[in-house]
């Protein structure tokens, strides 16, 4: 595997933790301190500490199993945090509940493609503006005047988004019948609908062949420099993660083992361990 690592300085901040050298001075998105949850005895993941910059791409990985969903879970409030502070954007989110954080400011995508299959694609991504559109309950039956006029300019920002990923031409497609990497595209699309300020990738390229796994890798890159968010993936392609990446969290049995740069990680004793086991002495 032909491996380059992508090469951003981190820098170093007061919280002792990395971001990229553009974003010091600016308010991190996220900042996750003593992070925790326990299902009954088992403490799937301890003392998850970890700070993102407003423009960075972020990687969180890790063997299977090794609690990277369960985060993704914790931050979206899927599951209530046992221990530790979530702050977005400086705020606290412990008293938020899923649609809360989404519209405080977190968009995520899941391993297993979540669309409306039956829905056009342009009406999947209405979907995610649902939160932006003000007209009352007796308007949107009615059908009255400021009704057509939200779907209007829901739409219209809906072929926006669809154009930025060369999409504008399956607006009227059914959901269901656009191959596999356009539905994934689409569930991203659908995710920037939202407005966030961080998005969440849960395994983009599972299911990729190499092409649509290339084209990823630049679809991340447009939108950071398009809607210039932060972006943090959960990913086992590592070609993928170390050429887009550029601060890396590895998780193992629920704890963070390393944090870094691409090279730093591809080259930790304690990552090499987690992904290919102790060698035996000779």
């Amino acid at each position: 595997m032909n491996i380059k690592p992508n090469r951003v300085k981190l820098v170093p901040v007061p919280s002792n933790a990395l971001v990229p050298d553009r974003d010091v001075g600016k308010m991190p998105v996220l900042d996750c301190r003593n992070l925790g949850i326990t299902f009954g005895g088992l403490k799937a993941v301890e003392n998850f500490n970890l700070t993102i910059g407003p423009t960075e791409i972020a990687g969180l990985i890790g063997p299977n199993g090794a609690g990277k969903t369960t985060v993704f879970n914790l931050l979206t409030k899927v599951y209530q945090p046992t221990t530790g502070t979530i702050l977005l954007n400086g705020r606290d989110t412990h008293s938020m509940n899923t649609v809360q954080v989404n519209r405080a400011g977190i968009a995520r995508t899941f391993q297993n493609i979540r669309l409306f299959n039956n829905l056009s694609v342009a009406d999947n991504v209405k979907a995610g503006m649902e939160h932006t559109l003000h007209y009352g309950m007796a308007s949107g039956i009615l059908r009255l005047p400021s009704y057509w006029k939200e779907e209007r300019a829901a739409h219209s920002r809906a072929l926006e988004l669809l154009e930025l990923f060369d999409m504008q031409d399956m607006a009227n497609a059914q959901a269901g019948s656009l191959p596999y990497g356009a539905q994934r595209r689409l569930e991203i699309v659908r995710a920037l609908a939202t407005g966030p300020s961080l998005l969440l990738l849960d395994e983009p390229a599972a299911g990729m062949n190499p092409s649509e796994t290339a084209e990823l890798m630049e679809t991340i890159r447009k939108i950071r420099d398009t809607f210039h968010i932060a972006i943090m993936l959960i990913e086992h392609d590592m070609n993928l993660v170390m050429n887009v990446c550029e601060g890396i969290c590895v998780l193992n049995f629920g704890r963070v083992i390393a944090k870094g740069g691409p090279e730093d990680i591809q080259h930790d004793p304690a990552v090499i361990e987690a992904y290919l086991g102790k060698q035996k002495e000779a």
